[in-house]
């Protein structure tokens, strides 16, 4: 499986988490493996489980590049592949920002809209250049 059929299956855990917040994130992933809706993997494991250990940390730059936004206006599709990209851009060193950025705007054009896409983009090169 490729790095970016990994990150796919942790956005869809993450997608999943906003509709079921009472469920622990270990519980949805092995739910997801169980029924086989992915396949899993370590560092589908080790995104996820470093997401939302540090969804505070990770929402807050999420709110500080947001201008003129507040994150509850931002589509669960695109703020999940947000998670996802600056979970990596803060506590994945050996993933290049350039990376996390290309594939959450992979993820938004085949989840959600243009708008979305063009929004994460921007919004993460704006993060980028600060957080490295």
């Amino acid at each position: 499986m490729t790095r970016s059929e990994e990150r796919e299956q942790a956005f869809i855990l993450i997608f999943e988490k906003a509709f079921n917040a009472e469920t622990e994130i270990a519980e949805l992933y092995d739910f997801a493996i169980e029924n086989e809706v992915i396949s899993g993997s370590d560092f589908v494991k080790s995104l996820l489980s470093t997401t939302w250990e540090n969804v505070e940390n990770i929402d807050s730059v999420i709110e500080k590049y947001c201008v003129g936004w507040k994150i509850g206006r931002i589509s669960k599709v695109a703020l999940a592949v947000l998670r996802l990209a600056v979970c990596e851009m803060l506590y994945f060193d050996d993933i290049p920002a350039g990376v996390s950025i290309n594939e959450a705007v992979e993820l938004c054009k085949k989840y959600a809209s243009k708008e979305d896409s063009a929004f994460v983009n921007g919004l993460l090169g704006s993060a980028a250049k600060d957080l490295k």
